[in-house]
């Protein structure tokens, strides 16, 4: 399984360890990924995803999953994501705004 955010596209970083003395070593920087179950309220059901805390954060500052995935761009959502996107601007009510992508 991929370290990678299925939300935002977060991955893994590398840099150095600098001791002391000044010798460096190669290390590895992971996301902090959590599975969480979240909720589409468009669809009507709860979807499980792999993201970053970073990016559940900003799931609840959009105001949730769908405004989230309608705002977000869609090469940096994995596969999954971009299918649930189209699903919810498929089903979302015509009275909303449209989302220029």
């Amino acid at each position: 399984m991929a370290r990678r955010c299925e939300l935002t596209g977060k991955g893994v970083l590398t840099g150095n360890n600098v001791s002391h003395a000044n010798n460096k070593t190669r290390r590895r920087f992971l996301p902090n990924l959590v599975n969480v179950s979240l909720i589409s309220e468009i669809l009507g059901q709860s979807v499980q995803f792999r993201i970053s805390a970073n990016a559940l954060r900003s799931v609840e500052h959009n105001g949730g999953l769908d405004p989230f995935l309608l705002k977000a761009k869609p090469e940096v959502l994995s596969l999954r994501a971009r299918r649930l996107r189209v699903l919810i601007a498929k089903k979302r009510p015509a009275a909303a705004p449209a989302v220029a992508a």
